[in-house]
């Protein structure tokens, strides 16, 4: 009888039935009961590091270090980024992948008060898109989920990816082209948000983007003695933008074109001999993106060309529209119904309408509730932002959900944003989104059904079609100086 119960322990994930998986079920819970102080020190640690895009070195060796004397097995610096790991704990199929973001925006800092106020440290980037509740739930749930196979000696194979610069849209990127993210039979995710839910509209899919840089080199002169002998690189960017705006009037709907002029010169009375114009482009779909990629860049020629100029353009990121997995989202709603949304107290709450009240809009504290998904979320319209976690989701089946961690309506990648996420209402959406995390992998390890459903979406979605890098092959991420 002994040996029969092993043989069932070792192959559990095979012969689990629902009672038993939700026997498993309650273990996590337990588990990520016991780990909230580490859940709420992670949390607090990387909102005080806020280290900005591929110069998060403190928060990457802070999971590292966690990882590590939890027995998970570390891959540092993958795909050309210091601040790029991969943690893996177990052995073979399945093998389930969380993605783990960490890092910062730089200008919005500010101190865990529901007003504008500076960090005491003097910190002025912050933690306004709340990456690190994102870092410190995904790390936890791949900890409780790694304990829960322990104890019930489940097969398969557990990866957390700490993934950099999510806010340039650019560390999964690298990754995806160098094969980190292969093999793997399903991914989780999740972002801190102003509502708890698997998804809701606007929120079920992203647009696809390129984000380029064009510079142009011309020829300085005096700009009032000899003109004539110049030839001025802002005139080539203003002649593209030009171009541009008018070719505005021909695009689709669904397009959405950017830019900014990072430099433009440097006094009235110099032609200038330098300029860079930074562009992004988007559409619902990739290939629109790379058609008017290549319309925006004949009209850099033709600005060149009239300006008697040269030019350079570096691609410095793109990405996919999101693919978003249909049955994993519904089984993540599933345990966000299981879990409920985070239960704020009364002085957080209080806390929220202070906030709200400095941002200038109404006083409705922290949202409760969870949003239902709706059920023709597959026909919505994407939201108008972009991620690189949409290249995960065109090599493995994808999904992920929001959980409330700032005030209903206060704006986000803001002053306001980054001091919710430093307050204890934001440590409690990642107790909830740490749940959640682990009971939606320890779903996907142990229900075949789930993966098989989830695989037969993905291939469908593809069309079977093999993943290709929006940016090329041989190209290299540029670290910051």
């Amino acid at each position: 009888m002994k040996i029969i119960l092993k043989i069932l322990i070792i192959f559990l994930p095979a012969v689990v039935s629902a009672q038993q998986r939700s026997s498993i079920k309650e273990q996590v819970l337990a588990e990520v009961v016991g780990l909230e102080e580490q859940i709420n020190k992670v949390s607090q640690f990387l909102w005080d590091y806020s280290e900005v895009a591929l110069k998060e070195h403190k928060s990457a060796d802070l999971l590292i270090e966690i990882l590590e004397k939890e027995g998970f097995n570390i891959e540092k610096s993958v795909a050309g980024m210091p601040t790029a790991f991969v943690a893996t704990y177990g052995t073979g199929d399945p093998v389930i992948g969380i993605l783990a973001e960490y890092d910062a925006l730089p200008g919005i800092g500010n101190a865990p008060l529901p007003y504008k106020a500076p960090r005491e440290d003097g910190l002025t980037s912050g933690q306004g898109c709340g990456h690190n509740l994102f870092g410190s739930a995904s790390v936890n749930a791949a900890i409780a989920t790694k304990r829960v196979m322990r104890k019930n000696n489940m097969k398969g194979t557990i990866k957390l990816f700490g993934t950099p610069a999510e806010e340039t849209v650019t560390g999964k990127v690298y990754m995806a082209k160098d094969g980190i993210f292969d093999n793997l039979d399903a991914v989780l995710e999740w972002h801190p948000h102003n509502q708890t839910g698997a998804g809701f509209s606007g929120f079920y899919s992203s647009l696809a983007m390129n984000n380029f840089e064009v510079e142009f080199f011309g020829q300085s002169a005096h700009g009032a003695v000899d003109p004539w002998n110049g030839r001025s690189a802002l005139d080539a960017v203003e002649m593209m933008n030009y171009g541009v705006n008018l070719m505005r009037e021909h695009i689709y709907p669904t397009t959405r074109i950017h830019y900014v002029i990072p430099n433009a010169g440097e006094a009235p009375n110099v032609v200038p001999e330098y300029a860079k114009v930074w562009y992004y482009v988007r559409d619902t779909s990739r290939s629109n993106v790379e058609k008017y990629y290549q319309r925006i860049l004949n009209i850099a020629e033709g600005s060149a060309l009239a300006t008697s100029t040269t030019y350079k353009v570096k691609l410095n990121t793109g990405v996919h529209a999101y693919n978003l997995n249909g049955p994993i989202l519904n089984r993540l709603q599933e345990n966000i119904e299981y879990v409920g949304a985070p239960v704020f107290t009364d002085e957080e709450q209080e806390w929220g309408k202070k906030l709200q009240e400095a941002t200038l809009i109404d006083q409705k504290g922290f949202a409760t509730d969870v949003v239902p998904i709706s059920e023709n979320w597959e026909k919505l319209p994407p939201g108008g932002g972009s991620t690189d976690v949409a290249e995960v989701s065109f090599l493995a089946p994808t999904a992920g959900f929001f959980v409330a961690t700032a005030p209903i309506g206060v704006p986000w990648h803001s002053w306001a944003s980054s001091a919710s996420h430093g307050s204890s209402a934001g440590f409690r959406g990642t107790q909830t989104a740490t749940k959640i995390l682990s009971l939606t992998a320890i779903d996907l390890l142990t229900d075949k059904k789930l993966r098989d459903e989830a695989k037969a979406y993905f291939d469908k979605k593809t069309g079977g079609k093999a993943y290709k890098s929006p940016i090329p092959k041989d190209q290299k991420v540029t670290l910051p100086k």
